[in-house]
C-alpha cells in the first residue's frame, strides 16, 4: 500500500482584504478583561415571552417542515400590511415580499441578483461591514462616497458625481449604523431626483426603521417605500431581529417590485432556499399586535437618554443620536490615541468596550470618534457609565 501524503490545496482568496473584524477583536478583549461590552450591536435583555410562546406553539403544532421558498404566506401578508399602514404603498405579498435569513443575507442576495462583473455600486462611508465584501463577491466595483465628516449627512453633489454609465446600484442606510443619523424627507427627495434619469437600483437598508427618536420634534423614519420614484427601483431591507430583540434568530425580509423580486428569488432559492418555519409562523402571529414596534422608539429613546446623561458628565463630546441604538462620541478631549488604540485602552483599562468608527471606512479614516451600543439593560448601561465617569 502506498503512503498517502496529506496535502491541502492552496487557495486564491476571493476577499484578500478581509481578516478578523474589529468586532471579534473587541468582543474577545472585552471577555478577557471582564469589560462591559458596548461594542457589538445586540441586546443583552430578553425578548417578549409572547413571541417565544408563539414560536413554541408553531413548533408543537407540527409546523416544522420546509416552508415555501419565499416565506410562509401569512407572514408575507403581515409584512405587506405593515408597509402599507406605515408608509402608504401596497406590496403584493405573493410577488413582492420575500422572507430572508436576516438582513445581511437579504443584502448580499440583492447584490448577487443584480450586480454583474464590472458593474459599479456606490456605498456611503462609514458603512456596515458586509456591503463591500458583498459587492466584491459579485464581481462588482465598489465606489466609495464619504458622508460629511462630523455630521455624517449625505453629500448629494458627491453622490451625483459618483454616478457613471457603469453604476448599477447604490446602497443607503437610515437610521444609520454607525453614526445614528437619520435621513430627512429632503434627503430622500434629493436622492429621488438624482436617480430619476438613471437606471440605478437602490438597496435601502432600513433595519433600524422602528428606532427613530424625538417624534415630538417631527422626526420620523423616511422609508424609501414612501417615495414612488425610489420604491419603484428599490430593494427595501428590514430585520425582525433588530425590531423584536432576537438578533440570533436571523430573520428579515425584502420588499421590491415584482420584476426585481423575481431576480432576487432566483438567487435566494440557491443560497438559503428558505427560512425556518416555526419562527415565521410565530412572527406572523406576533405581528397581529402592532404595539411592540410602534412603542420601540420610546423604549430605545429612554435608554439613549439614560446613557447620554451619564456620558454628559465625562469629557466625551456626544454626537447626535437620531435613530438606531448607537451613540457616537468624539474622544478628542479624552485621549491623544487614535480610535482603534483608544478602544483597546478603554476596554483594558477602564473596562468598557466600544468600536472605532475607522473600522467602517475602507481606508481606516480616523476622525477621533467611537461608537457605543445602548441596546442593553439599564444596569449594564449604569455599570458602563460608572466606569466611564473615571475619564
Amino acid at each position: 500500500m502506498s503512503t498517502v501524503i496529506e496535502r491541502t490545496p492552496q487557495l486564491q482568496t476571493k476577499l484578500p482584504a478581509v481578516g478578523t473584524t474589529i468586532f471579534t477583536v473587541m468582543s474577545t478583549l472585552a471577555s478577557e478583561k471582564n469589560a462591559v461590552n458596548l461594542g457589538q450591536g445586540f441586546p443583552d435583555f430578553e425578548c417578549d415571552p409572547k413571541l417565544v410562546n408563539a414560536v413554541t406553539d408553531a413548533m408543537t403544532s407540527g409546523l416544522n417542515q420546509y416552508p415555501p421558498m419565499a416565506g410562509v404566506p401569512v407572514l408575507r401578508e403581515a409584512i405587506s400590511a405593515k408597509l402599507h399602514k406605515l408608509y402608504g404603498r401596497s406590496y403584493n405579498a405573493n410577488t413582492e415580499i420575500t422572507v430572508t435569513a436576516g438582513a445581511t443575507q437579504a443584502i448580499i442576495t440583492a447584490i448577487l441578483a443584480v450586480v454583474h462583473p464590472g458593474d459599479e455600486v456606490i456605498v456611503l462611508e462609514p458603512c456596515y461591514d458586509s456591503y463591500v465584501p458583498n459587492i466584491e463577491l459579485a464581481g462588482g466595483v465598489v465606489v466609495r462616497v464619504p458622508l460629511t465628516p462630523g455630521t455624517f449627512r449625505p453629500d448629494f453633489d458627491k453622490i451625483s458625481a459618483a454616478i457613471s454609465p457603469k453604476t448599477r446600484a447604490i446602497l443607503i442606510n437610515s437610521p444609520h449604523n454607525p453614526s445614528a443619523t437619520v435621513w430627512t424627507e429632503a434627503d430622500m427627495l434629493s436622492l429621488q431626483d438624482i436617480l430619476a434619469p438613471t437606471d440605478v437600483l437602490l438597496i435601502s437598508d432600513e433595519v433600524y426603521e422602528h428606532m427613530v427618536f424625538d417624534a415630538d420634534k417631527g422626526q420620523t423614519h423616511q422609508s424609501a417605500v414612501r417615495f414612488p420614484g425610489l420604491a419603484a427601483r428599490a430593494f427595501i431591507v428590514s430585520s425582525f431581529g433588530k425590531t423584536y430583540h432576537v438578533t440570533g434568530w436571523k430573520v428579515g425580509y425584502v420588499a421590491a417590485p415584482a420584476a426585481l423580486t423575481a431576480e432576487f428569488r432566483k438567487v435566494h432559492q440557491f443560497n438559503v432556499f428558505t427560512v425556518n418555519t416555526p419562527v415565521q409562523y410565530g412572527l406572523a402571529s406576533y405581528m397581529l399586535d402592532a404595539r411592540p414596534y410602534l412603542e420601540l422608539p420610546a423604549f430605545y429613546q429612554r435608554k439613549r437618554d439614560l446613557f447620554r446623561s451619564g456620558l454628559a458628565k465625562t469629557r466625551f463630546k456626544l454626537l447626535p443620536s437620531e435613530g438606531s441604538y448607537f451613540q457616537c462620541a468624539d474622544i478628542s478631549e479624552v485621549s491623544d490615541l487614535g480610535e482603534a488604540d483608544f478602544c483597546k485602552w478603554l476596554t483594558s483599562e477602564i473596562g468598557v468596550a466600544a468600536i472605532p468608527l475607522s473600522a467602517f471606512y475602507g481606508d481606516g479614516f480616523d476622525q477621533r470618534v467611537v461608537r457605543f451600543c445602548f441596546a442593553k439593560k439599564d444596569e449594564t448601561l449604569n455599570a458602563a457609565i460608572e466606569r466611564l465617569a473615571k475619564l
